[in-house]
């Protein structure tokens, strides 16, 4: 009989059960199987069966459950980060100059990007070039009471890089927006400039929010930049593997 099992025991045999059913359906059938699952123990144990307890882990981790969801999701949020698909999943698009164009890594008086994953860049003409993503939180399945009351970590990076025979300046702001998409809090880099004649390296701009307050509900990333001689063409500041995480 199940209610006459240890419960250690029990435990073992409830972190089998799929993550979702153990909330949803498990915790309804009596207190003590809810006390489990809103417990720590079960938790952490489903976090080391699943190898989510590496250096990402707090042991002080106050919920564990919401640790385990958080880990089990964690992806990038921003779609089509690389250019992959052209200008898809990107909005409020202002084509300055002669517009944003697509072009294969080193490009042009350019360098290879550090990872070996990433194939593609977006850049910018002689006059601003803006894009722009908004992320709905509940449509990625955070919800409303996890970003309320956990308030779990919202990282944000970009990566630029200008051509080595041209200037360039580079931009980010990044917002934290309500139900109603006010601005509850934001992030806006310094108008970043580049010189003629610079070493073309990739640089990463990261961006931690965290302590937010309740609300959140949409994120909006938006970058962009142009070249500082006005040549015509695609002589500007490079964009690429843009990412939002949401993490434990």
């Amino acid at each position: 009989r199940m209610e006459s099992l240890p419960e250690a025991v029990l435990i073992r045999i409830l972190a089998f059960i799929p993550a979702v059913d153990l909330v949803l359906a498990c915790r309804l059938v009596c207190c003590q199987w809810k006390n489990l699952v809103d417990g720590a123990a079960l938790w952490i144990l489903k976090c080391q069966q699943e190898g989510l307890t590496g250096a990402e882990s707090q042991e002080d981790a106050e919920n564990w459950q919401n640790f385990y969801f958080l880990s089990k999701k964690k992806k990038n949020l921003i779609k089509n980060p690389c250019g992959e698909e052209d200008l898809q999943h990107w909005g409020e698009v202002e084509h300055g100059g002669d517009g944003w164009k697509i072009e294969e890594l080193p490009g042009d008086f350019g360098k290879e990007f550090p990872s070996e994953e990433v194939h593609k860049y977006f850049v910018t003409s002689y006059e601003w070039c803006r894009k722009a993503q908004v992320i709905d939180l509940r449509a990625e399945g955070y919800w409303e009471e996890l970003m309320d009351t956990t308030q779990p970590k919202i990282v944000v990076k970009d990566w630029y890089a200008g051509r080595s025979d041209a200037g360039c300046l580079y931009e980010l702001c990044v917002k934290l927006l309500s139900e109603n998409e006010d601005v509850l809090t934001e992030y806006k880099s310094e108008t970043i400039s580049i010189p003629q004649d610079n070493d073309a390296n990739w640089t990463e701009v990261s961006h931690t929010f965290s302590n937010y307050g309740p609300g959140v509900r949409f994120i909006r990333f938006e970058h962009g930049g142009q070249d500082t001689l006005f040549w015509k063409g695609w002589y500007g500041v490079r964009v690429t593997n843009s990412s939002v995480m949401v993490e434990p």
